[in-house]
């Protein structure tokens, strides 16, 4: 071999070795990158998923959902599913027989629409506590016709006299807003007007009848009542006297405290006055729908044989001007009622 040929011989040699050298470099770089990037991988994932980090780098699993929300979805899934079971076991428990429609229709109006109190039905059904209340007020009614003509004798001889004048109660409910200024608008001009405010939240009626009776044997002992107005909280058909206490034709005819109320009451009213006796309710309109009627009926009915007679007129009516004529100062009135639902109103310098 010549001198050439060894040359040439060299140098393809070398530019074989450099060749080799720069793809053994390439596969290296190429290796050290994927390695590299494993780690990488394996880092993000043991940062991301913790859970997941096991040795291995008058492999990510494939799911929908991550885990924890898998685990929030089964948690909810099981909760609604005890959640179902308890209410099946809770409607189970109460089943109640099927009502005919008749009857369900009857419950349904026996009472008000706007009755706030429930009515207790166990107490109208039995039997014995029915004919207990039946005949005390047979006795009350017996009471009444014995000394009927006594205590008309009784009082005619207290009110004998040309200055008697008839005292007309005027019985309110601390439930009226400002209802204690009431008083200081009434009718100076008539000492028989007897103003009342009694305690809505914790009176009761044997309260109530306590302090009438009180009043009339201060303005002259042995009279009785000729008119009278409640002003009171109530509505269409219902009257809202105390406190869970609410006057309806159904419960008038059925609540023993309040029959007894209302007998009781009669028997405070005038057997000498020659026109019925006027009971006015103001403050609510009563008359709104039928049953204020069927109400009023009621209670003439437990005041028997007194005569009374129920009012309840609108208030821009001519018969509702008049109510108030008989019981207020006109103007002091309107004053008041205008201001009724004000408090920056001072009563005590304009009244």
């Amino acid at each position: 071999m010549n001198v050439a040929s060894k040359a040439f011989l060299r140098a393809n040699m070398g530019t074989a070795v450099s060749k080799r050298k720069t793809l053994r470099n390439d596969a290296m770089s190429s290796v050290a990158a994927k390695v590299r990037a494993a780690r990488a991988f394996g880092e993000y994932l043991s940062q991301n998923h913790p859970e997941g980090r096991n040795g291995s780098d008058d492999v990510p699993i494939r799911t929908w959902f991550p885990k924890e929300n898998l685990f929030s979805f089964q948690t909810a899934t099981t909760t609604m599913q005890a959640n179902f079971r308890k209410h099946l076991r809770m409607v189970g428990s109460r089943r109640v027989k099927a009502q005919p429609f008749g009857e369900r229709r009857e419950r349904s109006f026996s009472r008000s629409w706007s009755d706030p109190t429930p009515i207790k039905a166990d107490s109208f059904h039995d039997s014995r506590e029915s004919h207990d209340l039946q005949d005390y007020c047979c006795a009350l009614d017996d009471d009444f016709d014995l000394n009927w003509e006594t205590e008309k004798e009784l009082e005619a001889m207290a009110c004998d006299g040309d200055d008697f004048i008839p005292p007309k109660i005027m019985l309110i409910s601390s439930k009226v807003p400002k209802a204690e200024y009431i008083p200081t608008i009434i009718r100076r001009d008539d000492p028989s007007i007897i103003p009342i405010l009694y305690d809505h939240e914790h009176a009761t009626f044997e309260d109530i009848l306590e302090e009438i009776e009180k009043k009339l044997n201060i303005y002259r002992k042995g009279c009785k009542i000729w008119k009278m107005l409640i002003f009171c909280q109530g509505g269409p058909g219902h009257l809202y006297l105390l406190k869970n206490k609410v006057a309806t034709f159904a419960k008038v005819e059925k609540e023993e405290d309040m029959i007894l109320f209302w007998k009781r009451l009669s028997r405070l009213m005038s057997k000498i006055n020659p026109e019925p006796n006027v009971i006015h309710i103001m403050g609510c309109y009563v008359l709104g729908n039928p049953n204020g009627e069927k109400l009023f009926q009621n209670l003439k009915n437990l005041m028997n044989p007194y005569r009374v007679v129920f009012e309840s007129p609108l208030e821009l009516s001519a018969q509702g001007k008049q109510m108030i004529e008989t019981y207020f100062d006109f103007r002091l009135y309107r004053l008041w009622k205008t201001r009724q639902h004000s408090k920056l109103l001072d009563y005590d310098d304009v009244l």
